[in-house]
């Protein structure tokens, strides 16, 4: 793969997960967007690496960092959907936005 090819395909993976996140009002659906959006720049980052500068070892350590905070961040944001659902029922967006008050 090139590297253009590559970085077009972390672009669709982004643009994919920002209609998702946008377009949904599911919370998981719009946390499966943010997912998506987050492996487009994991695979963006990786892609820089392998190919300006392979033999330096920090951008592994880069790309590893964002999946570790990738998976924290699903599994924080999964735990606070299931809190608010088993709480008050709430699984929509817009339902939400009323736990203000």
């Amino acid at each position: 793969m090139t590297f253009p090819l590559v970085l077009v395909l972390a672009a669709g993976l982004f643009s994919t997960g920002l209609f998702g996140a946008l377009s949904q009002q599911s919370i998981v659906m719009v946390m499966m967007g943010i997912e998506l959006m987050i492996g487009g720049v994991v695979v963006a980052a990786a892609a820089f690496w392998h190919f300006l500068a392979p033999a330096a070892g920090s951008g592994q350590v880069v790309v590893v960092a964002a999946v570790v905070a990738m998976a924290v961040e699903m599994a924080m944001g999964f735990a606070v959907t299931t809190a608010i659902f088993r709480a008050r029922q709430i699984d929509m967006t817009d339902m939400a936005g009323d736990l203000k008050g």
